[in-house]
């Protein structure tokens, strides 16, 4: 896709912000422990490129993303840092990752056997562990036993790590996170390998188990300023959300008492009522069943009436704002603050889904 340079919708990310969560969150853990920024999904829609080389020049020790084509980007973007891909890559490409210098996940012995008869150079690997989470990993301390001696036999095949994922970490109750706990250090107990890297934990677990903190961390969502549980726990320090999202009004009318707005005729004007359109739909990744949430218009809270179309809202606002004016729908608009946490509760969803949902025909601008 072509950069989209002519659109006025556009979402704003301030590296200050990113800099400031990651040294807050340095600042909470012990000096030894690596930071691994989870730059997957495009950074949570802020950009990877811009958001890992802003984290480079931090010193952060690493990144993780979700596939080796994300990992790749990085490498032709020219970082250097170490690259863990957290999801399972195709055992065809791990020559591939082993040529970039990029750690790959590790979640069966088969997959083990399968890489070192292609491997033609040393592969950096982590073993996953599934203490809990029912995703991927190896589940039996046998099971972990047997890769660990599979790995010293092989050569090219290089221990780097081994982790697990925690499914409960953001909640108020701790009694499933405590199980995954005890279920994880018995799963690497007296292990024969030495592995450089121990994770385990992710920004929820960062925040509220400090420790758990093992030797190394992955930050997520909380790199981005944003509550892993919502609103349900308050975290340590205050995250300051490092997006924004801004369109403008393109089109303004007033409307009938009975007139029906957008697709299925599902909002009825209820009087005589002003009604602007933005540039901006559901492919730019506001859901289509956000209608009845709130924009910003001015500092006045203005609610989207009727569906959200593909490129386009209506929203119903309390006079004639010229066109151009600037609409807010992520982000500080004089004393209105419209946070994802609360576009997610409209969408019935987490704050994650809102970020990760935003299209890349957004354009991206970057302040500080």
């Amino acid at each position: 896709m072509k950069p989209a340079i002519h659109r006025s919708t556009q979402i704003i990310v301030d590296r200050q912000a990113l800099r400031n969560n990651f040294q807050h969150e340095k600042q909470l853990l012990n000096p030894q422990t690596n930071i691994f920024a989870v730059v997957k999904a495009n950074a949570y829609g802020h950009g990877a490129v811009v958001v890992a080389t802003t984290l480079s020049q931090m010193g952060v020790d690493g990144f993780c993303v979700a596939t080796l084509d994300e990992a790749l980007e990085l490498r032709q973007a020219g970082l250097q840092e170490p690259i863990l891909v957290l999801g399972i890559t195709p055992v065809q490409q791990a020559k591939i990752a082993a040529q970039a210098d990029i750690s790959l996940t590790v979640a069966t012995l088969k997959w083990l056997e399968d890489a070192a008869a292609v491997l033609e150079q040393p592969l950096k690997v982590h073993l996953a562990l599934d203490t809990g989470m029912g995703r991927i990993g190896l589940t039996k301390k046998a099971e972990v036993l047997q890769a660990c001696d599979f790995i010293q036999q092989h050569s090219k095949l290089l221990p780097e790590g081994i982790f697990t994922h925690f499914a409960t970490a953001d909640e108020v109750d701790t009694q499933y996170f405590q199980f995954q706990v005890e279920n994880f250090q018995h799963l690497t107990a007296d292990l024969p390998v030495k592995f450089k890297y121990i994770h385990c934990a992710n920004s929820a677990t960062s925040l509220w188990h400090l420790d758990c903190q093992c030797n190394m961390i992955r930050l997520g969502i909380a790199l981005y300023g944003l509550n892993p549980s919502g609103k349900a726990i308050e975290p340590p320090y205050k995250l300051q959300p490092a997006l924004s999202l801004q369109t403008e009004i393109v089109h303004i009318k007033q409307v009938a008492p009975g007139q029906k707005i957008s697709y299925g005729a599902t909002y009825t004007a209820a009087q005589s009522e002003i009604i602007a359109t933005l540039p901006l739909g559901y492919a730019d990744g506001w859901l289509r069943r956000m209608g009845g949430s709130y924009v910003s218009v001015a500092g006045e809270l203005c609610p989207i009436v009727g569906r959200v179309c593909m490129d386009q809202m209506m929203i119903k606002v309390p006079k004639f704002y010229p066109l151009g004016t600037k609409v807010t729908l992520i982000g500080a608009d004089q004393k209105i603050n419209l946070s994802a946490e609360t576009a997610a509760e409209y969408a019935h969803t987490i704050n994650y889904e809102i970020l990760c949902n935003l299209s890349d025909r957004i354009p991206r601008k970057y302040v500080n």
